[in-house]
């Protein structure tokens, strides 16, 4: 079979022969042609503009992570499947439970050198922090990542409130209630920590937005690790600015890099010089065993297809 991995992830094509073995070529290409038809048994790639989806003559697509909203699967061809991968939910989920612990115990308040100098005045003068413990999350968007964060913030003892779109319970006792995201204003008061990990459509885009950010109390703190535009850019700078949030840790942007353009900042709005920020770049999954679970589920997926077997993670059927 011919795999060609198309864009950011074009390094990683040396992993998945690898893991294929000789009868498959793997082909990195850092971009798609400008034209001509794109002929592959399967295109690797997390972002495929509708010009480039009707030239593709392939039998799957796959997406190297969980977000499609950059595919173009309106504009496929007929046949043409796409998948995704999940795998990032342990390591967002560690990242999200640290930037809950260092709002709480705020290591920065202490000396960065505790020698004979400094130890008298920093012992006598010592800050109380807060604690995790008994604080209640919002987490929205209670799929692979949501579960797996509320299952740590349960250990610490937190009060978990998952909001989906139906409010209805999930198996297992991750969450303590269950919101519909219509009632999402309501419980925004109750929220200490306010976690976004859903996925971008037309319903979340600006779904969080001035009113509710002045919901939240004046000391929260908002992590997302979901994608920047679920949260309206302008009305989170403006709170973190006057502070009317407490804090937030962002590592979804508004704007990327784009190779061969020039440099752009990750936001319109100055949001990475503000004190109450913790900006990171896109960071939260990044670790070697996320591309071992991710590269080993894609290439059970192309033997699935070579063997005629139903794929798996399916999100956009072959029409």
């Amino acid at each position: 079979m011919l795999i060609k991995i198309v864009g950011l992830h074009a390094p990683n094509a040396p992993r998945l022969r690898a893991l294929l073995g000789p009868s498959h070529e793997v082909q990195p290409l850092e971009s798609f042609p400008a034209e001509g038809p794109i002929h592959a048994d399967v295109v690797i790639s997390n972002s495929i503009a509708a010009g480039e989806a009707a030239r593709l003559d392939c039998q799957l697509v796959h997406v190297p992570g969980a977000g499609a909203e950059q595919i173009a699967c309106a504009a496929l061809p007929p046949g043409t499947t796409v998948c995704n991968v999940h795998g990032h939910e342990v390591p967002i989920a560690e990242f999200t439970l640290h930037a809950i612990l260092e709002h709480v115990v705020q290591l920065w308040q202490y000396p960065a050198h505790l020698d004979a100098q400094a130890w008298a005045a920093a012992y006598a003068s010592r800050p109380q922090h807060d604690e995790a413990h008994g604080k209640t999350l919002a987490i929205v968007g209670f799929g692979h990542i949501g579960q797996e964060i509320a299952r740590r913030a349960k250990a610490l003892g937190m009060h978990v409130l998952a909001v989906t779109r139906s409010g209805q319970p999930v198996p297992g006792e991750l969450a303590d209630e269950f919101v519909a995201v219509s009632a999402l204003d309501e419980v925004l008061p109750r929220a200490h920590v306010l976690v976004l990990c859903c996925p971008l459509d037309d319903n979340t885009r600006d779904l969080i937005g001035a009113r509710q950010l002045a919901l939240l109390p004046a000391n929260a703190l908002l992590i997302n690790v979901a994608r920047a535009e679920v949260v309206n850019e302008q009305a989170l700078y403006e709170a973190l600015r006057d502070a009317r949030l407490g804090r937030a840790v962002l590592d979804v942007w508004y704007q990327y890099p784009k190779k061969g353009q020039p440099p752009v900042s990750p936001s319109r709005w100055p949001l990475h010089e503000l004190p109450n920020v913790r900006a990171t770049p896109h960071i939260s999954a990044m670790t070697p065993a996320l591309l071992d679970r991710r590269y080993g589920f894609m290439a059970r997926n192309i033997l699935r297809l070579q063997q005629g077997e139903p794929l798996l993670n399916v999100i956009h059927p072959a029409s």
